[in-house]
Protein backbone atom coordinates (compact mmCIF):
# COMPACT_ATOMS: atom_id res chain seq x y z
CA UNK A 1 0.00 0.00 0.00
CA UNK A 2 1.29 3.51 -0.77
CA UNK A 3 2.11 5.80 2.11
CA UNK A 4 -0.50 8.31 3.29
CA UNK A 5 -0.07 11.75 1.73
CA UNK A 6 0.02 15.14 3.42
CA UNK A 7 0.13 18.85 2.74
CA UNK A 8 1.10 21.78 4.94
CA UNK A 9 -0.53 25.21 5.02
CA UNK A 10 1.66 27.95 6.52
CA UNK A 11 -0.41 30.98 7.49
CA UNK A 12 0.88 34.47 8.15
CA UNK A 13 1.82 37.80 6.62
CA UNK A 14 5.10 37.71 8.54
CA UNK A 15 6.27 34.71 6.52
CA UNK A 16 5.40 36.24 3.16
CA UNK A 17 6.97 39.58 4.09
CA UNK A 18 10.28 37.91 4.88
CA UNK A 19 10.22 39.18 8.46
CA UNK A 20 10.03 35.64 9.84
CA UNK A 21 11.79 32.59 8.45
CA UNK A 22 9.61 29.46 8.57
CA UNK A 23 11.24 26.52 10.37
CA UNK A 24 8.15 24.39 10.80
CA UNK A 25 8.04 22.91 7.31
CA UNK A 26 11.56 21.52 7.72
CA UNK A 27 10.64 19.89 11.03
CA UNK A 28 7.35 18.46 9.76
CA UNK A 29 8.98 17.02 6.64
CA UNK A 30 11.57 15.21 8.74
CA UNK A 31 9.01 13.82 11.19
CA UNK A 32 6.63 12.71 8.44
CA UNK A 33 9.47 10.98 6.57
CA UNK A 34 10.31 8.95 9.68
CA UNK A 35 6.62 8.11 10.21
CA UNK A 36 5.95 7.04 6.62
CA UNK A 37 3.75 9.98 5.60
CA UNK A 38 4.64 11.60 2.27
CA UNK A 39 4.60 15.41 2.44
CA UNK A 40 3.59 16.36 -1.10
CA UNK A 41 2.79 20.06 -0.99
CA UNK A 42 3.40 23.18 1.11
CA UNK A 43 1.45 26.40 0.61
CA UNK A 44 1.96 29.78 2.28
CA UNK A 45 -0.98 32.17 2.50
CA UNK A 46 -1.48 35.60 4.05
CA UNK A 47 -3.77 36.45 6.95
CA UNK A 48 -6.71 36.64 4.58
CA UNK A 49 -9.89 34.73 5.40
CA UNK A 50 -10.90 33.87 1.86
CA UNK A 51 -7.37 32.73 0.95
CA UNK A 52 -7.13 30.51 4.03
CA UNK A 53 -10.54 28.91 3.46
CA UNK A 54 -9.85 28.29 -0.24
CA UNK A 55 -6.46 26.74 0.46
CA UNK A 56 -7.85 24.54 3.25
CA UNK A 57 -10.66 23.20 1.08
CA UNK A 58 -8.32 22.44 -1.81
CA UNK A 59 -5.71 20.70 0.33
CA UNK A 60 -8.03 18.67 2.56
CA UNK A 61 -9.73 17.24 -0.51
CA UNK A 62 -6.45 16.33 -2.17
CA UNK A 63 -4.45 14.74 0.65
CA UNK A 64 -4.92 12.34 3.54
CA UNK A 65 -3.62 14.84 6.10
CA UNK A 66 -3.30 18.63 6.22
CA UNK A 67 -1.24 20.41 8.88
CA UNK A 68 -1.62 24.15 9.38
CA UNK A 69 0.90 26.38 11.11
CA UNK A 70 0.18 29.80 12.57
CA UNK A 71 -2.74 32.07 13.37
CA UNK A 72 -4.17 30.53 16.55
CA UNK A 73 -2.89 33.06 19.10
CA UNK A 74 -4.74 35.79 21.08
CA UNK A 75 -4.49 38.76 18.70
CA UNK A 76 -6.94 40.15 16.14
CA UNK A 77 -4.99 38.73 13.19
CA UNK A 78 -5.13 35.16 14.54
CA UNK A 79 -7.97 33.95 12.33
CA UNK A 80 -7.08 30.35 11.52
CA UNK A 81 -9.61 28.71 13.86
CA UNK A 82 -12.69 30.49 12.47
CA UNK A 83 -11.42 29.93 8.93
CA UNK A 84 -11.20 26.19 9.58
CA UNK A 85 -14.75 26.27 10.95
CA UNK A 86 -15.93 28.10 7.84
CA UNK A 87 -14.16 25.64 5.52
CA UNK A 88 -15.97 22.74 7.22
CA UNK A 89 -19.27 24.59 7.57
CA UNK A 90 -19.47 24.27 11.36
CA UNK A 91 -19.89 26.70 14.25
CA UNK A 92 -17.06 27.85 16.50
CA UNK A 93 -17.18 28.95 20.12
CA UNK A 94 -15.18 29.01 23.34
CA UNK A 95 -15.19 25.41 24.52
CA UNK A 96 -15.24 24.41 28.17
CA UNK A 97 -12.36 21.93 28.03
CA UNK A 98 -10.10 24.38 26.21
CA UNK A 99 -11.10 27.16 28.60
CA UNK A 100 -10.26 24.93 31.59
CA UNK A 101 -6.79 24.21 30.20
CA UNK A 102 -6.10 27.92 29.80
CA UNK A 103 -7.61 28.82 33.17
CA UNK A 104 -5.35 26.35 34.96
CA UNK A 105 -2.31 27.59 33.04
CA UNK A 106 -2.86 31.28 33.78
CA UNK A 107 -3.88 30.63 37.40
CA UNK A 108 -0.58 28.83 37.85
CA UNK A 109 1.23 31.82 36.35
CA UNK A 110 -0.73 34.31 38.44
CA UNK A 111 -2.08 35.92 35.26
CA UNK A 112 -5.60 36.78 34.14
CA UNK A 113 -7.47 34.76 31.54
CA UNK A 114 -8.65 37.88 29.75
CA UNK A 115 -10.75 38.20 26.60
CA UNK A 116 -7.71 38.17 24.33
CA UNK A 117 -6.33 34.97 25.83
CA UNK A 118 -9.78 33.40 25.79
CA UNK A 119 -9.70 33.65 21.96
CA UNK A 120 -7.30 30.68 22.09
CA UNK A 121 -10.12 28.53 23.52
CA UNK A 122 -12.29 28.97 20.41
CA UNK A 123 -12.67 25.50 18.91
CA UNK A 124 -14.82 24.48 15.91
CA UNK A 125 -17.67 22.08 16.65
CA UNK A 126 -16.63 18.43 16.36
CA UNK A 127 -12.88 19.04 16.73
CA UNK A 128 -10.58 17.20 19.13
CA UNK A 129 -7.86 19.05 21.01
CA UNK A 130 -4.14 18.74 20.32
CA UNK A 131 -2.07 18.91 23.51
CA UNK A 132 0.34 21.79 23.95
CA UNK A 133 2.76 21.05 26.82
CA UNK A 134 4.79 24.21 26.12
CA UNK A 135 2.29 27.06 26.48
CA UNK A 136 -1.00 25.24 27.20
CA UNK A 137 -3.18 26.78 24.45
CA UNK A 138 -4.33 23.75 22.46
CA UNK A 139 -4.38 23.10 18.77
CA UNK A 140 -7.13 20.95 17.32
CA UNK A 141 -7.95 18.32 14.72
CA UNK A 142 -11.08 18.52 12.59
CA UNK A 143 -11.51 15.83 9.97
CA UNK A 144 -8.14 15.41 8.31
CA UNK A 145 -6.93 18.92 9.24
CA UNK A 146 -4.53 19.36 12.16
CA UNK A 147 -4.30 22.98 13.33
CA UNK A 148 -1.09 23.96 15.12
CA UNK A 149 0.70 27.03 16.41
CA UNK A 150 3.32 28.92 14.42
CA UNK A 151 5.90 29.30 17.21
CA UNK A 152 8.45 26.55 16.40
CA UNK A 153 8.80 25.14 19.93
CA UNK A 154 5.02 24.88 20.28
CA UNK A 155 4.56 23.54 16.75
CA UNK A 156 7.11 20.80 17.42
CA UNK A 157 5.40 19.83 20.67
CA UNK A 158 2.04 19.63 18.91
CA UNK A 159 3.50 17.47 16.14
CA UNK A 160 4.80 15.11 18.83
CA UNK A 161 1.34 15.04 20.40
CA UNK A 162 -0.59 14.22 17.25
CA UNK A 163 1.84 12.11 15.19
CA UNK A 164 1.30 8.83 17.13
CA UNK A 165 -2.41 9.08 16.27
CA UNK A 166 -1.79 9.42 12.53
CA UNK A 167 -1.61 6.28 10.43
CA UNK A 168 1.81 6.03 8.81
CA UNK A 169 3.47 3.80 6.27
CA UNK A 170 7.00 2.89 5.26
CA UNK A 171 9.64 5.36 6.52
CA UNK A 172 11.50 7.24 3.80
CA UNK A 173 15.13 6.14 3.52
CA UNK A 174 17.93 7.88 1.68
CA UNK A 175 21.60 7.66 0.72
CA UNK A 176 23.79 10.41 -0.74
CA UNK A 177 26.80 10.36 -3.06
CA UNK A 178 28.91 13.50 -3.48
CA UNK A 179 30.29 13.72 -7.02
CA UNK A 180 32.81 16.44 -7.90
CA UNK A 181 31.61 16.90 -11.46
CA UNK A 182 29.25 19.41 -13.01
CA UNK A 183 25.65 18.37 -13.54
CA UNK A 184 26.15 18.49 -17.30
CA UNK A 185 28.65 15.62 -16.97
CA UNK A 186 26.47 13.40 -14.77
CA UNK A 187 23.00 14.09 -16.21
CA UNK A 188 23.11 11.31 -18.82
CA UNK A 189 24.14 8.46 -16.48
CA UNK A 190 21.70 9.70 -13.81
CA UNK A 191 18.83 9.70 -16.28
CA UNK A 192 19.62 6.12 -17.30
CA UNK A 193 19.82 5.06 -13.66
CA UNK A 194 16.48 6.69 -12.90
CA UNK A 195 14.88 4.77 -15.77
CA UNK A 196 16.09 1.48 -14.26
CA UNK A 197 14.93 2.37 -10.75
CA UNK A 198 11.55 3.96 -11.33
CA UNK A 199 10.43 3.03 -7.81
CA UNK A 200 13.06 5.35 -6.31
CA UNK A 201 13.51 9.11 -6.29
CA UNK A 202 16.92 10.19 -7.58
CA UNK A 203 17.74 13.87 -7.16
CA UNK A 204 20.79 15.95 -8.05
CA UNK A 205 21.64 19.00 -5.93
CA UNK A 206 24.54 21.07 -7.30
CA UNK A 207 27.09 23.02 -5.28
CA UNK A 208 30.23 25.06 -5.78
CA UNK A 209 32.99 24.86 -3.20
CA UNK A 210 36.43 26.47 -3.52
CA UNK A 211 35.98 26.83 -7.25
CA UNK A 212 35.01 23.17 -7.69
CA UNK A 213 31.61 22.28 -9.14
CA UNK A 214 29.88 19.16 -7.92
CA UNK A 215 26.55 17.62 -7.01
CA UNK A 216 25.09 15.69 -4.13
CA UNK A 217 23.05 12.88 -5.64
CA UNK A 218 20.38 11.67 -3.23
CA UNK A 219 18.54 8.38 -3.70
CA UNK A 220 15.30 8.06 -1.72
CA UNK A 221 12.75 5.33 -1.28
CA UNK A 222 11.13 2.94 1.18
CA UNK A 223 13.01 -0.23 0.14
CA UNK A 224 16.51 -0.28 1.60
CA UNK A 225 17.63 -3.10 -0.68
CA UNK A 226 16.66 -1.20 -3.81
CA UNK A 227 18.44 1.91 -2.57
CA UNK A 228 21.58 -0.15 -1.91
CA UNK A 229 21.41 -1.58 -5.43
CA UNK A 230 20.99 1.82 -7.04
CA UNK A 231 23.77 3.28 -4.93
CA UNK A 232 26.10 0.46 -5.95
CA UNK A 233 25.47 1.18 -9.62
CA UNK A 234 25.92 4.91 -9.07
CA UNK A 235 29.19 4.39 -7.19
CA UNK A 236 30.50 2.19 -10.00
CA UNK A 237 29.72 4.94 -12.52
CA UNK A 238 31.63 7.52 -10.45
CA UNK A 239 34.28 5.64 -8.43
CA UNK A 240 35.87 8.90 -7.25
CA UNK A 241 32.65 9.96 -5.49
CA UNK A 242 32.17 9.99 -1.71
CA UNK A 243 29.09 8.67 0.06
CA UNK A 244 27.74 10.48 3.10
Amino acid sequence: MPNPTAAMLVIGDEILSGRTRDANMHHLAQEFAKHGIDLKEVRIVSDDRDAIVAALNALRQGYDHVVTSGGIGPTHDDITAPCVAKAFGVAISVRDDARAILQEHYDRQGSELNEARLRMARIPDGATLIENPVSAAPGFTLGNVHVMAGVPAVFQAMVSSVLPKMTGGQPLLSQTLRIERGEGDIAGPLSALAERFTDLSIGSYPYQRNGVYGANVVIRGTDGGRIDAAMSELSALFPEAVSH
